[in-house]
């Protein structure tokens, strides 16, 4: 059984952030903490839970992403059986006791919590030729005027339904085609954390930007 001191003394973000991790159960950037929890993981924080081997974080590209390493589920699981740091308060200590009665149910069900929390509902794909079309269509929305720019963060947002991988790959795609360019922001201090976010990885670098027509 697990005892108090096979759990790292951890302050609460980190806390937080392993609990965000394990009931996503999937990669998680910065942004998508920021957005689903109210922090990020950055600094301190994320040092210390990589140093301990509790997760994994990808730092070829911004914004960083974050996942638990095998170490950091097990700790995680057994969160509950440590005590609370007295920084976080009551909001700490209900977590606590959340953890506890998880683990208990998850146990009586003999479910594991990476089982319980895995995903499962993939979104339908549509078909490259169908990610395109919804591409150009888009671009003809936003853009000014054929072979203006645009960025990829507004694509995005209009194609807010498509799977990230499919219009991803139909961007890639569509680097080859005569009429289409995309490009890296040559000045990175103009960007914002949803430029980042948005940007799709072609070659080495990030791009950034979409233009559809004629230069």
């Amino acid at each position: 059984m697990t005892s108090p001191a096979d759990v790292p003394h951890l302050t609460p973000n980190q806390i937080n952030a392993l609990v965000v991790l394990m009931v996503e159960a999937r990669r998680v950037s910065n942004v998508e903490l920021k957005e689903l929890a109210g922090f990020t993981l950055t600094g301190q924080d994320n040092r210390k839970l990589v140093d301990l081997g509790l997760v994994e974080t990808d730092r070829t590209h911004r914004p960083f992403a974050h996942e638990l390493t095998d170490e950091g589920w097990r700790v995680v699981r057994h969160l509950h059986t440590s005590t609370p740091p007295k920084q976080g308060g009551s909001t700490t200590r209900s977590l606590f006791v959340v953890l506890s009665n998880l683990h208990r149910s998850l146990d009586r069900l003999r479910i594991s919590h990476g089982d319980f929390f895995k995903q499962t509902d993939a979104p339908a794909t549509a078909s490259a030729t169908e990610v395109e079309a919804l591409v150009r269509a888009a671009y003809r929305e936003l853009a000014a005027a054929p072979g203006a720019w645009v960025g990829l963060a507004d694509v995005r947002d209009r194609l807010a339904d498509t799977d990230r991988a499919s219009l991803d790959a139909a961007l890639r795609a569509m680097v080859g085609q005569e009429d289409v360019r995309i490009i890296p922001v040559a000045n990175t201090k103009s960007l914002t954390t949803r430029d980042r976010a948005a940007a799709v990885r072609i070659g080495n670098e990030d791009n950034h930007a979409l233009a559809i027509g004629a230069a």
